[in-house]
């Protein structure tokens, strides 16, 4: 966890932003020696397996019908 004094992040704000995005670290800022707020990442959503290929794919025919007629079966 770093730390840095309230002037020097309000001179590097934009940048300090983008460096706890960037590295996932916690900065706390500091005032006059003692911690006055905390800056965290916000955790990154992790992909669903669910859903990741919906309007990939392409439904041709009759998805209900078997493929072959029942007389081609060799049941026996």
């Amino acid at each position: 966890m770093k730390t840095m004094p309230a002037g020097q992040f309000k001179t590097h704000c934009l940048a300090v932003i983008d460096e706890v995005n960037a590295k996932h670290e916690t900065v706390v800022i500091t005032k006059h020696g003692k911690p006055m707020a905390k800056l965290v990442p916000i955790p990154q959503e992790k992909d669903s397996i669910f859903g990741f290929m919906q309007g990939r794919g392409k439904i041709v025919g009759d998805i209900i019908e078997p493929v072959f007629p029942p007389e081609d079966w060799d049941a026996e």
